[in-house]
């Protein structure tokens, strides 16, 4: 279960110590804790895990239950990418262990990642798994990697651990088991106090052409 917390001014939230599938419940949850952190004044947001799990994605077992629902729900997971993407605080995600498929298109949707430097893999999987990524979740990964990095990553099924990952610019630090979230934390502090409203249609208009693609 998602909890939020605060280091000074900036909101931490922790995905949960399982696989953090984004159910329909999952989604509820950090939705809600999105909008608490930004009503209760916080200046940047960190997104982590306490498990070797940031986030595994989709839940295809929610999914393969309720086929009939399958525009539906995906729509719901490509509205939390395009609101991460264009949150009006600094982001950064904390990736203490696995990134995999919508997990780490949700990491990727943030500002800033640090990942586990020894453990731990990123990893867009849909090439192996025979599920194309939707026009939304393509433009995300490309409006914030370089071309030479989307291809590696988007056409391989690559698992990358964190020295591999830093190397391609798919994340920014890395950081030793027990430093993750507080490295992201201190990426962020010295960027507290930016006026919402500007970092807001400044990343709008960043990204436009991939918030038009998830919402569409």
């Amino acid at each position: 279960m998602p909890t939020l917390d605060y280091h000074d001014k900036i909101a931490v939230l922790d995905l949960g110590g399982e696989e953090n599938r984004f159910s329909p419940e999952f989604l509820d949850q950090v939705g809600a804790h999105l909008d608490t952190a930004l009503a209760d004044g916080a200046q940047g947001l960190v997104t982590t895990a306490s498990g070797k799990f940031y986030s595994n994605g989709l839940d295809l077992d929610w999914l393969g239950a309720h086929a009939e629902r399958a525009e539906w729900y995906v729509g719901r997971v490509q509205a939390l990418l395009a609101r991460m993407l264009t949150l009006p605080v600094p982001t950064a995600a904390a990736l203490p262990g696995h990134a995999f498929g919508a997990g780490a298109m949700l990491a990727i949707a943030h500002d800033y990642r640090v990942m586990r430097a020894d453990r731990g893999y990123f990893c867009f999987p849909e090439v192996d798994i025979r599920i194309p990524f939707t026009p939304g979740m393509a433009a995300l990964i490309q409006a914030k990697l370089a071309p030479a990095s989307a291809v590696a990553s988007m056409t391989t099924g690559r698992r990358f651990g964190g020295t591999d990952a830093a190397a391609l610019d798919i994340v920014d630090a890395t950081a030793a088991e027990g430093a993750v979230t507080d490295t992201a934390v201190a990426l962020l502090t010295p960027l507290g106090g930016k006026d919402p409203a500007t970092l807001a249609a400044i990343k709008n208009t960043m990204y436009a052409t991939a918030v038009a693609a998830l919402t569409a």
